[in-house]
């Protein structure tokens, strides 16, 4: 038996390597994740649903600050040009649109949307408690306590 023949029908030959976690074989995921740039985020935007062009959605992100990302700039990412798709040069897959926006007015977004959460919050309590009568309390704190050998 020479040294190249695999001596297991389930094992490597031996002389070769064992394969490392990166070779492993796994299905290609939906979307592509490109290469992450300081001081952006990246998401895909929905351009179009079940066929139909999704113009009101994709003229919001825009309003937002998102901004699709060139092909060019993402090569690790094999983008096959949609068919009489909208946004030629672009990274697009299935209705969806890659695009980027800076970080900081992401954060921005998030502290607008969270605080809007917070008062909307404040507002359902503040009219839930308005119907609150102090003989027949809404919410009643209750409390109880235990004691081990108390004499």
């Amino acid at each position: 038996m020479s040294d190249t023949e695999n001596t297991s029908a389930n094992g490597p030959a031996e002389g070769r390597p064992n394969p490392r976690p990166s070779d492993v074989w796994k299905p290609a995921s939906s979307l592509p994740q490109p290469h992450r740039i300081p001081g952006f985020e990246h998401r895909y935007i929905r351009i179009s649903i079940l066929g139909q062009a999704d113009n009101t959605n994709v003229s919001q992100k825009m309003r937002e600050g998102w901004v699709p990302v060139k092909a060019e700039d993402y090569p690790e990412i094999d983008a096959i040009p949609e068919i009489g798709g909208r946004f030629k040069g672009n990274i697009e897959y299935g209705g969806l649109l890659l695009c980027k926006i800076p970080s900081e007015q992401l954060n921005q977004r998030s502290e607008y949307y969270n605080k809007l959460a917070v008062q909307q919050m404040e507002a359902v309590d503040n009219n839930f408690m308005r119907e609150e009568h102090p003989a027949m309390p809404l919410i009643k704190d209750r409390s109880s306590r235990t004691t081990y050998n108390a004499r």
